[in-house]
């Protein structure tokens, strides 16, 4: 089994919103960044592999079991972009809660890691800022030793400190090569800092599952000026976009487009410029 999440063909359709036969994997050892639009599906497919929502279709396995199985709760740390610890709570009153719900937790770990991180363990919870509320989650996802992490935009709204402290604790999860990440995010910086892997979702579908380097290198962008543009077949390009005084094409084989129109100049793309041709981009006639 080298995976710790497997979803095929999963579907789940609303009024006005389907999500069609997604698909891909959380490989051990790996983060797994997914990307996409508000409303793409995300969330909706975060809650699908939590059982927090019945699938209508499709098949998800979570550590190898299906998802549904009581064991895999043991075994993974959930956090939401919200903390949803009551206000009253302190640090050491969610110890004696969580202590009582996971057989795994580990009291020296929860210690270590409030420490490690500054945060107090007498002190209400409501008098923490979004910052600290959000450590707090993250400590209390990973005290009971769980194999696999699942974050719904768990770094949004924080301060560039706080979050590449927390982008820190992650890598260091996957230090350990059976565990994994799948880390959902608007901030797509902090995707290209620390994922292995990219999925994709518009729409409700997935656009792409691959190694973050593969798409770097994959991936780029020809930028000329209005009026200028090369004359090129539409199959050479995935999108297109005009924005203020320039027309901007993304192909997704930069060296083959390279090859076939000499003299061409094509910029490196970045994640988020990837996303962004894919959300706002025309679709090109060969696409």
């Amino acid at each position: 089994m080298d995976d710790n999440i497997l979803v095929e063909g999963l579907c789940k359709k609303y009024d006005g919103f389907i999500l069609d036969h997604v698909s891909f994997r959380v490989p051990k050892g790996r983060i797994v960044g997914f990307i996409g639009e508000n409303g793409a599906g995300k969330s909706t497919t975060i809650s699908l592999i939590l059982d927090g929502l019945k699938k209508d279709g499709g098949k998800v396995e979570v550590l190898g079991m299906n998802h549904r199985n009581h064991a895999v709760r043991e075994k993974i740390g959930v956090v939401f972009d919200e903390c949803n610890f009551h206000d009253i709570f302190t640090a050491g009153d969610m110890e004696r809660i969580l202590s009582g719900v996971y057989k795994s937790w580990d009291s020296t770990l929860y210690q270590n890691y409030l420490e490690r991180f500054g945060l107090p363990r007498d002190k209400p919870v409501g008098s923490f800022s979004k910052g600290m509320k959000m450590k707090l989650s993250i400590l209390c996802a990973l005290a009971h030793k769980p194999e696999l992490l699942i974050l719904d935009e768990a770094t949004t709204g924080l301060d560039p400190v706080v979050r590449d402290e927390i982008l820190d604790l992650f890598l260091e999860f996957t230090g350990d090569k059976g565990h994994s990440v799948l880390f959902s995010s608007h901030i797509t910086s902090d995707i290209q800092k620390i994922a292995d892997d990219v999925v994709l979702i518009h729409q409700g579908r997935i656009v792409f599952g691959e190694s973050k380097s593969g798409l770097v290198q994959r991936y780029g962008i020809v930028r000329c000026a209005k009026g200028e543009s090369p004359a090129m077949s539409p199959d050479d390009f995935c999108r297109h976009r005009t924005t203020g005084r320039y027309e901007e094409f993304l192909v997704s084989h930069r060296e083959a487009v390279g090859r076939k129109y000499k003299g061409i100049r094509i910029e490196d793309a970045a994640l988020e410029d990837i996303m962004l041709f894919y959300m706002k981009g025309d679709v090109s006639c060969g696409d």
